[in-house]
């Protein structure tokens, strides 16, 4: 009788990736043993609640696994269920017809400058836009559009929010001196995250943007569960290990049940502005195809362009400065997707 190889049956295992996760059983800490009587496999697992749904698609998965393995005669998939944790979630901001999130995973992907220019391109659209920068350490949206003032106050005691471009923004850095750094733990933090959403006088919008800061963390689970948040939409860069970062947070939102509106490839590709040859510097269509795999909408790709890096340094948006721009129109259709998707 062939003898069944043990670890053999850990790696066929330890592949297999959950249905509608990104997460495999290793990553999950799932299998919890392997049982070889002769030729029968029993596998015990551990897996959430919250995957009860999709238990028949895992053992047909996991069994035709096992059965390719030399030996194997049976297949007994034992699993046991955790409680998912709940989180309770509020909502600060009833004034706001749709709530979206705009993460990456990682930091220096062009999320923030993706954010700006696509608030712009909806609120051309003529919808109420708002846009609420939640990087209380290294908030970068009032240098993005040329804000200098604070805001004023409201006779009950809420705040302003400035309003330029056709839009109106919220960040810590219209509160606090551009070279002062904020220190501050993690219950200081949180309180400030809500008074973002309660206290800021947004007014009657039909979509608010919330720009979050990089990672996957108390940051942006506080702001998930005071706001109701209709979707995310996920800015990554082409190379893989920047897509990688940007799987945490697509799973992060899978986990809160926040579903994605679609992924955007920044800085896709470069075109020479002399010659105009076109260089993929970071690679391309990596994104798009990550997307396709994982069955999420893509919503486009931007291209790297120097005027684009230009116009958020120097407080003037690209979509608001070159409307007639090819790559302002990438900006104005992954608004108008957006649009059609949140029923504006």
């Amino acid at each position: 009788m062939t003898k069944i190889s043990r670890a053999a049956l850990f790696e066929a295992l330890n592949a297999y990736t959950v249905p509608g996760t990104n997460a495999t059983l290793t990553t999950l800490k799932a299998v919890k043993g392997i049982d070889v009587t002769e030729g029968k496999v029993t596998v015990l697992l551990q897996l959430m609640e919250a995957y009860r749904d999709r238990v028949a698609v895992i053992k047909e998965a996991l069994e035709g696994l096992i059965r390719q393995q030399p030996g194997v005669t049976g297949v007994d998939i034992e699993i046991g269920w955790e409680k998912t944790a709940q989180v309770e979630f509020k909502n600060l901001i009833p004034g706001i017809k749709r709530c979206v999130v705009v993460g990456s995973g990682k930091g220096g992907v062009g999320k923030s400058t993706v954010t700006v220019n696509l608030a712009i391109a909806l609120s051309q659209l003529g919808l109420k836009v708002g846009l609420l920068d939640s990087d209380i350490y290294g908030p970068s949206i009032p240098m993005m559009l040329g804000l200098k003032d604070s805001p004023l106050g409201t006779p009950d005691g809420q705040i302003l929010p400035i309003e330029k471009f056709g839009i109106k923004i919220m960040s810590m850095g219209l509160l606090i001196e551009e070279d002062r750094p904020v220190i501050w733990r993690g219950a200081m933090l949180n309180k400030a995250l809500q008074q973002f959403l309660k206290d800021v006088a947004w007014g009657d919008l039909d979509v608010l943007l919330i720009d979050l800061p990089p990672g996957t963390g108390d940051v942006q689970l506080t702001l998930i569960q005071n706001a109701q948040v209709d979707g995310a939409v996920i800015v990554s860069t082409p190379q893989d290990v920047a897509f990688l970062d940007a799987k945490k947070a697509i799973g992060m939102f899978g986990t809160v049940k926040v579903p994605v509106l679609g992924i955007i490839e920044n800085m896709s590709s470069f075109i020479c502005p002399g010659c105009g040859q076109e260089t993929q510097i970071f690679g391309h269509g990596g994104v798009k195809a990550a997307a396709v795999r994982m069955e999420l909408p893509f919503l486009g790709e931007v291209p790297i362009d120097l005027a684009i890096r230009e116009g958020g340094d120097s407080g003037k948006p690209f979509v608001a400065e070159h409307p007639q721009s090819p790559q302002t129109k990438v900006f104005q259709d992954m608004a108008d997707t957006l649009k059609g998707v949140l029923k504006l």
